[in-house]
């Protein structure tokens, strides 16, 4: 019930329009061609309506193609040979050879599909399955296309402003995590570095999963174009894209403080007794501010994505995180004019770098300098991302 609350209402909308797009495709296919079984025109309705109104349009006419190049390899080679095992072999290898040539990505194994089916066919009505199949899949990218204008999909926002905040909250729950080991009073010589690896690990996972987290963000941005529920409404995109720019680039400092201190807990360079509680104590409290930070700034991303707007509770905690980096920064100081061991130099040095980075990347200021910045043209951005899902073969 608490899933279906949180997104249930919005599946069931996308299984009404995924299903009504299909029917609709199909009856209109089925009095095109009476006394058959159209169901490629569901079938390509059913895979061209899930996409955002700007990729559709690429997508329906890219599954067309597809569709035309299959059944011409099919209709050539079926009015010489029958469906054997061989001529299959050939048809699916020519298949795919033309489709990397065409650069139909997604679409590619739509050729030997359906060169395949025609095939299957057989010579004598090889040239009446190839133009109904073509005619099917003309009706079904029509009808998927006119579903999404018409019916456009909801905007994709707060899908990446709940992303963006799982991440800033999965970071400051690690760095909550760390804090709390090192408080306790088993952390030593031999339990610090197991603890510190563990903690480094965790964050290069962390870091590892940041392009999905842009993913999404790519998605919301196309979802607002062409689609009439984002006509009138303001754009998030810009501090969406900060909030996860700022993320990324705390994150990559935090793996690089974790680093430093696996390397300072690994040796005979870690003080022992009341010394070594005292600096497990003053890291602890700065990691936990850095978790604070960052959590804080987390939510007023998501805020910023759900309202449209900066609430003063979002943007009131995020000063008190921005204040915890300052005292963070303070204490970290004392620690290095207080230590002069080279080796935990190194990782005061660390310390000090990822809570100057946090101050940089988390500040408001800087937040509504970069939302302001302006920003890679459409067509650049799209080029780009076409060439980066679509590799040459």
């Amino acid at each position: 019930m608490a899933r279906f609350r949180h997104g249930g209402w919005s599946a069931l909308a996308w299984t009404a329009r995924l299903t009504a797009a299909s029917v609709a495709a199909y009856s209109i296919a089925l009095v095109l061609f009476p006394r058959t079984q159209p169901l490629l025109a569901p079938l390509t309705a059913l895979l061209v309506v899930q996409l955002t109104p700007v990729s559709l349009l690429a997508s329906g006419v890219d599954r067309v193609v597809s569709v035309a190049a299959g059944v011409s390899v099919a209709a050539t080679f079926s009015t010489a040979v029958d469906l054997t095992s061989w001529s299959l072999a050939i048809v699916i290898a020519v298949s795919l050879v033309v489709g990397q040539v065409l650069r139909l990505g997604s679409n590619l194994i739509e050729v030997p599909i359906s060169a395949m089916l025609v095939l299957g066919v057989g010579s004598l009505a090889a040239e009446t399955a190839a133009w109904q199949r073509i005619a099917e899949t003309l009706v079904g990218a029509g009808v998927g296309v006119a579903s999404n204008l018409l019916l456009p999909a909801r905007v994709r926002t707060r899908d990446a402003g709940d992303a963006i905040e799982k991440m800033a909250e999965d970071l400051a729950a690690l760095l909550d995590r760390a804090g709390a080991e090192m408080a306790s009073q088993n952390t030593g010589d031999a339990v610090l570095p197991d603890r510190a690896a563990g903690w480094l690990d965790e964050a290069r996972r962390l870091t590892h999963d940041i392009p999905n987290v842009g993913t999404t963000l790519l998605r919301a941005e196309e979802s607002r174009r062409l689609n009439l529920r984002a006509v009138g409404t303001a754009d998030p995109g810009p501090g969406l894209r900060q909030g996860m720019e700022a993320l990324e680039h705390s994150a990559v400092a935090v793996r690089s403080m974790f680093r430093s201190l696996l390397d300072a807990g690994t040796g005979d360079s870690w003080p022992s007794g009341d010394q070594g509680e005292e600096l497990e104590g003053a890291i602890a409290v700065v990691l936990c501010e850095f978790a604070a930070g960052l959590r804080a700034f987390g939510r007023l991303v998501r805020a910023d994505a759900h309202l449209h707007h900066s609430q003063p509770a979002q943007v009131a905690g995020l000063r008190e995180g921005l204040e915890g980096l300052l005292e963070a920064r303070a204490r970290i100081s004392d620690l290095i004019l207080n230590d002069d061991d080279p080796a935990r130099s190194e990782l005061n040095f660390a310390l000090l770098a990822t809570a100057k980075r946090l101050s940089t990347e988390l500040d408001i200021d800087e937040r509504i300098r970069r939302q302001t910045r302006p920003r890679q043209s459409t067509r650049g951005r799209m080029r780009q991302r076409v060439k980066q899902s679509n590799p040459p073969p």
